[in-house]
Parts: structure tokens; C-alpha cells; sequence
């Protein structure tokens, strides 16, 4: 078995070509680190590897880190949970305003900027992002099933597990360690575990469904602000998105509201206790969790300038995903899982709505095949051949 190289290596040398500091965003383990260290062993010059979250990392530093990175300004510097010393943020800026070089800092962070106070403003016009997803099916399609891939979802150590068992081990830590203190740690804040927890597994339960704080908060319990606030956190430690609503101006009544999905079909599976590729083929979240899986899959290879929404009507008119790009849909997607899909009637009146011009059914394994105003095709030709060209 060959290492899997991340695609996204390229981006992120070229990135750091081009601007004095890099910040990969993503979740915890799901390769920031072995990513930059690529990097560092990549370009010319050597770098050195600094974790905000070692004791002897901050001590190495001390009250006054500036006088420490400029010793070092000959060299790539990678700060590792960068979120856990926002202050070095503002810092860095001076250094980089004395010394604009290009590739002089990558900052590794494990939470949204915008939800660290003022780091989107220290940086501003010096620094680059790059978002580093779970594997992408163009990372293992070429030795590893999208069975697999699908079921265990993308975190390295997951997918990579010598067994299913071992796969069930490794979420069921890294699962507990976000419940009971990394979310909080990871922002600051004294959030509750138990409401972590539920609302965590509520959200599983409600995978592809339109999101409704009021419901979610009568079932826990508390506020919908509450509830708003700790999805807000989940959001910003990649667990968790929302897919928006497209809105265009046809006199219909057009649903509003997001709809949430968990970021990783493996941690979903996890979440319902599923232990096998067998149990989900078999389980009632076995379709909302497929769509979820494609629409990640959009989500990560979709090329720069084009948007992912959803489309749906209160006559039931839908469209699962809608691409978009300036402000003009371009392909509409319906996702099934046959492999010889009945297409819904609303997804041709969505396409009429939208009127795009490239329409797909996708499913697992289908060969590529004409449909009335679509094709059907299998996810991986979808990912590899067709979104690249749009």
C-alpha cells in the first residue's frame, strides 16, 4: 500500500509562494500536521515546528515571542492550534510588516478565525487560507473502495484502521475528547458536556434535514439561543455545516431554512452505533447518509468560484444540490442510492426552475447513461470528470 499524498500540497507550496503567512484550517486529526511538515521538507529553506499547546513550546517563547521568530526569520516557522495563543496573531504582524517576506509562517488552527476575537484583523492582507478536509475520494480512489471510503469517511486514522473495530475505537475517543473538552478548550468557553453530547447526537439523527433550533431546543431542554451558540461552535471546529437554501425570484415559495449535516460520514455512522458496511446498507440513515457523503464530496473538489445550495419548494419541489456559479446555477444533482435510480418528477421541475444547463443523477456505481434532461453517472465520475469542468 502506497501513502496517500494529499492533493492539496500543491495549493498549499504554492501559497506559501505567494504570502508571508499560510493558515491551514481544519479539524483536529485530520492531517494539518503531517501536511505542513510535507511542506517544510518541501521548500527550499529549513523550518522549524512549534505547538501552541506545549507547555514547552510557550515556555521556549516566553513573554516575548517576537524577539524568538525573528531569531528564526530565515526559516519556514510552523505554529501548530495556533487558536490556543491568539495574542501571537497581532505579533506576527509586526514581524511580517518589518520583514515581508513570502513563506515565512504556517499557522495550523483548529477553530474558524472569525470566531477568535480579532484574529481576522491582525493579519488582514498578509495572510492565506487554505482548508484542509478529511481524505477526498480523489486522494484513495485509485487503491481503496468508495464503499470504504464512505463508510469510514476521511479521517486519516480512521480510515486507515486495521479493522472496522479499530475504526470504532479511534472515533469513539476522538468523538469523547470533543464532548468533554476540546470544543471547549479549543474556544475559550465552559460549554456543557452533557448538552455536547445530545445535541451532537440529535444533529446525527436529524443528518440532511432541515435545521430547527426551536425543536432541537425543546428537546434538550434549553433556549434556541443555546442551541444556536453551541452549533455555532461545532461549525467552527469543522464537525458540523450547513447547506444553504438557493433563493431566485420565481413567485414560489421556496423553503428558507439550512440544512445541517455532520461534516464526516464516518463520525455519522459512529454516532448510530452502526458497526459495518452491512448494518448500514441495512439501517434507516443508510440514504440521507449517502447524500451527505456526495455532497461532502462536491463540497471538497468543487473548483474555486463555484457554491453548493440546496432547492426545495413547499409543493415539494427539490433539488439536492445546486451549483452555482457568480450568481447563475449551472448544474443541478440528485443523489440516490440505486444503481438504477427512479427519478423524482421534482427534480425535473427544479431543473426547469434553475434552468441549468448540466443535470446529474449520481449514484454509486452506475455507468454513465442519458437520462430525460440529466445524466446518470457513478460519484466518482461525477468528482473526477465532470466537476472539474464546470
Amino acid at each position: 500500500m502506497k501513502d496517500i499524498i494529499r492533493d492539496d500540497i500543491k495549493l498549499l507550496l504554492y501559497k506559501l509562494g505567494q504570502s508571508p503567512a499560510v493558515a491551514i484550517l481544519g479539524a483536529r486529526q485530520v492531517g494539518k500536521t503531517t501536511l505542513a511538515r510535507q511542506a517544510g521538507d518541501a521548500v527550499a529553506k529549513k523550518y522549524i515546528y512549534m505547538d501552541m499547546e506545549s507547555s514547552s513550546d510557550l515556555a521556549l517563547i516566553g513573554d516575548s515571542p517576537e524577539d524568538y521568530l525573528q531569531y528564526h526569520q530565515d526559516k519556514l516557522i510552523i505554529i501548530d492550534e495556533v487558536q490556543a495563543y491568539p495574542i501571537l496573531y497581532s505579533r506576527l504582524r509586526g514581524l511580517i510588516d518589518k520583514n515581508r517576506v513570502n513563506g515565512r509562517f504556517l499557522l495550523l488552527g483548529s477553530v474558524s478565525p472569525g470566531l477568535v476575537k480579532g484574529v481576522s484583523e491582525s493579519l488582514a492582507g498578509r495572510i492565506s487560507y487554505l482548508d484542509l478536509y478529511p481524505f477526498k475520494l480523489n486522494e484513495i480512489i485509485d487503491q481503496y473502495n468508495i464503499q470504504k471510503h464512505w463508510f469510514r469517511g476521511g479521517f486519516p486514522r480512521a480510515f486507515l484502521a486495521a479493522t472496522d473495530y479499530d475504526c470504532t475505537e479511534w472515533m469513539q475517543g476522538f468523538t469523547r475528547s470533543y464532548i468533554e473538552r476540546d470544543l471547549s478548550s479549543l474556544f475559550g468557553v465552559n460549554l456543557n458536556s452533557e448538552i455536547n453530547r445530545r445535541l451532537w447526537m440529535m444533529l446525527a439523527h436529524h443528518h440532511s434535514q432541515l435545521f430547527n433550533a426551536e425543536e432541537l431546543s425543546r428537546s434538550l431542554g434549553v433556549t434556541a439561543p443555546v442551541v444556536h451558540k453551541y452549533v455555532d461552535y461545532m461549525i467552527g471546529a469543522f464537525l458540523i455545516y450547513k447547506l444553504q437554501p438557493w433563493y431566485i425570484n420565481s413567485g414560489k415559495r421556496l423553503s428558507k431554512a439550512p440544512k445541517i449535516y455532520l461534516r464526516d460520514s464516518g463520525i455519522l455512522h459512529y454516532m448510530h452505533r452502526i458497526q459495518d458496511i452491512d448494518a448500514l446498507m441495512s439501517h434507516p440513515i443508510v440514504g440521507a447518509s449517502w447524500e451527505g457523503y456526495v455532497i461532502d464530496q462536491i463540497i471538497y473538489h468543487k473548483p474555486a468560484g463555484i457554491d453548493v445550495y440546496y432547492y426545495r419548494t413547499y409543493s415539494g419541489t427539490e433539488v439536492d444540490a445546486v451549483l452555482v456559479k457568480g450568481n447563475i446555477p449551472i448544474a443541478s444533482v440528485e443523489v440516490k442510492l440505486s444503481n438504477a435510480p427512479t427519478i423524482p418528477k421534482g427534480f425535473y421541475i427544479g431543473i426547469n426552475d434553475l434552468q441549468t444547463t448540466h443535470n446529474y443523477v449520481i449514484t454509486p456505481h452506475a455507468d454513465l447513461y442519458p437520462a430525460k434532461n440529466a445524466w446518470v453517472c457513478n460519484l466518482a465520475h461525477f468528482i473526477c470528470k465532470v466537476l472539474p469542468n464546470l
